[in-house]
């Protein structure tokens, strides 16, 4: 069993459904209000605990009952919640979001405590990332924390998946620290400060972030699979055949069963297999948290994906 760390983030989500999103000064009437867990962070962890890894989840929630909320789903995911950090006075992300029957939504974030998880936390935590077999951030915190445990956990020869989501400029980072980058297209671009509809090839975006110092790129491509990019080549992975009915958290779910493989001691090529058979499983059922796998299902299906590969 390997040990996955993720650095990372929580957002508790409010949801409304209403006929039409309102105008500036107006109220409507909604209905099936209701409460999920969100947060990038935290879907990884869950997914990766599902599929058999020691997961530790590192990061910050307010004092209050959102914060309770999200203990709570971690222990009841056995993901060890002793590096789970409390700040004194901001509360825990939270996130409104509004549905409407046409299927647009409005979503509004606050991303709180998520935004007080600093530097300062990562030192007073290294022991954690430096026991570590692989560590697993999104960009829902500050991105100078994410770089203050990439150094650490480097120095310890700890993999370190960054998967620049939201996606930020990264052209004057040195991502050496990184083993993985694992963005889609269009964060692919912002990363470069390209636009997103700008018409670079996807091997010639993944080479271009490449470049910045990381030890492999992999573009994360929906249904198409990923393409893998590292100085050894460049390689397609496809993904398994199924049908979508929501791809919410797809991602995270991708980049969790990547972190379990490579935990695992695993090839590459392996763990990306893992990754896509997870995420691909991940897209048949409605609701983030309760769509992902678990791992002996996986298991069932990662052969389809090995043996395309092979």
């Amino acid at each position: 069993m390997g040990k996955v760390t993720v650095v990372g983030s929580y957002i508790v989500a409010l949801v409304m459904d209403t006929d039409r999103i309102p105008v500036e000064g107006e109220t409507v009437v909604g209905k099936n209000y209701h409460t999920t867990h969100g947060g990038k962070g935290s879907n990884m962890a869950v997914c990766a605990s599902r599929l058999g890894a020691d997961v530790t989840f590192l990061g910050k929630v307010g004092k209050d009952s959102f914060g309770d909320g999200f203990v709570s789903l971690l222990k009841n995911e056995n993901v060890d919640t002793n590096s789970v950090l409390y700040s004194d006075h901001i509360p825990t992300a939270v996130g409104f979001i509004i549905f409407t029957s046409r299927g647009t939504n409005s979503i509004v974030i606050d991303p709180a405590a998520n935004n007080d998880f600093l530097p300062k936390d990562i030192e007073e935590n290294r022991h954690i990332i430096e026991s570590s077999d692989v560590i697993v951030s999104p960009l829902e915190i500050p991105l100078e924390t994410v770089l203050a445990a990439a150094k650490i956990a480097k120095r310890k020869g700890v993999k370190y998946i960054l998967n620049p989501a939201p996606a930020v400029d990264l052209r004057k980072c040195d991502l050496s620290d990184f083993f993985a980058l694992t963005p889609n297209e269009t964060e692919a671009r912002v990363c470069l400060g390209l636009e997103p509809n700008d018409p670079i090839s996807d091997s010639d975006l993944a080479k271009a972030l490449l470049n910045l110092g990381v030890e492999n790129v992999i573009l994360t491509l929906g249904a198409k699979g990923v393409l893998w990019v590292s100085n050894k080549g460049t390689y397609t992975i496809p993904t398994l055949k199924v049908k979508v009915v929501d791809s919410v958290g797809a991602g995270d779910a991708f980049n969790a069963g990547l972190a379990v493989g490579l935990a695992e001691n695993r090839s590459v090529t392996e763990a990306l297999a893992l990754g896509v058979t997870t995420a691909a499983l991940s897209t048949q059922k409605r609701e983030t948290i309760d769509s992902y796998p678990f791992r002996e299902e996986v298991d069932k299906n990662i052969a389809e994906v090995l043996n395309y590969i092979t």
